[in-house]
């Protein structure tokens, strides 16, 4: 007897597939989540400042010395430069405050005429200039006329310049800092009560520039004055300044 079997109708599966799929895509997408409201904040920069008068004063100062050969001219600047330091310390600087800043030696040229054809001679070399410079720190500002006054009686003929500054300026500026934070505080408040709004928590805090204005170099006018008489001195006050920018969350 022969048995026929029938096949499963498997078009069934993929027409069911089909529907299920179907069904997804007709389903409303409740998983999304709803969009967020921006943060509200108010973001404010407060600036501290402290004032104090210097402790210690930094003298650029060096000596320059010309000659025929290298040789001669760094003879030269070797020798003023040695007397040049051993005043410096004779004023009562400590060595560890005198430091060479630059040196150099370089060679000076003489230029000859364009010839009206346009030729011109390569530049010679006519001599040399050796210049030797140091840094010297002035610890004691009561002193630093009669130092000023010593340097330039030793022979140096190169004043770059005299700064003033503080040797220890962290602990004014971490009261520049509370200033500050303080001054950033005071303003938003003040913004906030006249928004009609109130402040939340602190969502960040970064500090901004912190700096000491320069203060006047030592002119020419005063350089030439020295050899004559103790260089008169208006050492005046340092200003530590630092910025704070805080950003607060709107309530």
């Amino acid at each position: 007897m022969l048995t026929h079997v029938i096949p499963r109708p498997v078009i069934n599966l993929a027409v069911a597939s089909v529907l299920t799929a179907v069904a997804v895509l007709a389903t409303p997408a409740f998983a999304q989540t709803a969009p967020q409201v921006p943060q509200r904040t108010l973001s404010l920069t407060g600036l501290g400042e402290v004032k104090s008068a210097p402790d210690i004063a930094v003298i650029s100062t060096g000596v320059v010395s010309e000659a025929k050969t290298a040789r001669e001219a760094l003879t030269l600047n070797n020798k003023a430069m040695a007397s040049v330091l051993q005043t410096i310390e004779a004023a009562g600087v400590a060595k560890k405050d005198i430091q060479t800043s630059s040196f150099s030696v370089q060679p000076k040229y003489k230029y000859s005429k364009r010839a009206s054809s346009g030729e011109q001679e390569p530049p010679r070399i006519t001599g040399y200039t050796v210049s030797n410079s140091v840094t010297v720190i002035a610890r004691d500002l009561e002193k630093l006329g009669p130092v000023l006054d010593a340097v330039v009686s030793s022979g140096v003929n190169q004043m770059n310049g005299l700064s003033f500054s503080i040797a220890e300026p962290e602990p004014l500026r971490n009261e520049a800092r509370k200033l500050a934070v303080a001054d950033a505080r005071t303003r938003a408040e003040l913004y906030a009560q006249a928004a009609g709004v109130s402040l939340g928590k602190i969502l960040s805090i970064s500090e901004g520039g912190g700096h000491t204005p320069p203060q006047p170099a030592l002119r020419r006018a005063a350089f030439e004055a020295a050899a004559a008489d103790a260089v008169p001195i208006a050492q005046g006050q340092q200003s530590i300044q630092i910025q704070v920018n805080i950003v607060w969350e709107i309530e």
